[in-house]
């Protein structure tokens, strides 16, 4: 465990590197940071935005895509998922599944397309995959802008987890009610479900790649039930409540993105519209 005084100071390094949007060394290269140590820093982070104005209102989970998992980590692959908290500043919906993003002060900026869901009631301590489905309101389709202090996106797991978990923002479609009957199959139906995810920098679009719900630890509900047992595991963050948004990972790889780009998603085998994303 870290001492509280080096924690929060890493933490102070981090918020300044976002402020300034400048690139730091990874905390690790000098320090051998445990997944443990990162989150003592994530809980000094969460604590001195809250203190400074910003309002938690759910998580992301990230590398919850086991396909890209040899693609992260210098020393050791990513093997396991990490979550951070988002806030009423990094959150957003668009118009009409339209959204327009300005890149200013992003580093290193990627997009990575999620499904999101928002919760309607805490999950029992004890939850199921079918509890953890039943807690679900809504979910929608979003676009997370992820972005790294870190040269060449190069970093170990713990540098993630005390980096916001590498959230920058995430812009939501239309969220789409869930009935009970659907809540009973929902992790089927993710399971089963693809994106395409496609981009243009002028009038054409170019289909880009593809990805599938079950890369997200086989179904991006399986993923909010991991996200709610860590949390039992962590009595310094509070548990899942009623009200969060879920952002639960990415469906393919993180792409780099750049101003004068516009990227854009369809969906098939679950009734969620699709989302452009205009980048400038």
């Amino acid at each position: 465990m870290l001492m509280s005084t080096q924690a929060n100071r890493y933490a102070h390094q981090l918020l300044t590197a976002r402020a300034d949007a400048q690139q730091i060394p990874c905390l690790t290269k000098d320090d051998n940071l445990s997944i443990a140590d990162g989150y003592d820093v994530a809980k000094c982070i969460v604590d001195i935005r809250t203190a400074q104005g910003e309002t938690p209102i759910g998580r992301k989970i990230g590398f919850t895509n086991r396909r890209i998992w040899p693609n992260y980590g210098e020393r050791e692959p990513i093997s396991a998922p990490i979550w951070a908290h988002m806030y009423d500043d990094t959150v957003r919906y668009s118009e009409d599944n339209h959204g327009l993003q300005d890149l200013t002060g992003a580093v290193q900026p990627r997009i990575e397309p999620e499904i999101v869901f928002k919760l309607a009631k805490a999950p029992p301590k004890d939850a199921t995959l079918e509890d953890i489905a039943e807690c679900i309101e809504w979910m929608a389709h979003g676009f997370e802008l992820v972005v790294c202090p870190f040269a060449d996106w190069k970093f170990e797991a713990a540098d993630a987890v005390a980096a916001f978990g590498f959230h920058g923002a995430l812009i939501l479609g239309e969220p789409h009610v869930l009935s009970s009957a659907t809540r009973s199959h929902l992790a089927d139906i993710l399971t089963a479900a693809s994106v395409s995810l496609s981009y243009s920098e002028g009038e054409e679009f170019r289909l880009h790649s593809a990805g599938f719900g079950s890369n997200v630890l086989d179904s991006p509900v399986h993923a909010l039930l991991n996200l709610h047992q860590t949390l039992q595991t962590q009595p310094q963050f509070a548990p899942l409540a009623a009200g969060e948004i879920i952002a639960t990972g990415t469906l393919t790889d993180a792409y780099p993105v750049k101003p004068g780009q516009t990227w854009s998603t369809a969906f098939s085998g679950v009734a969620l519209p699709g989302l452009t994303l205009s980048f400038v």
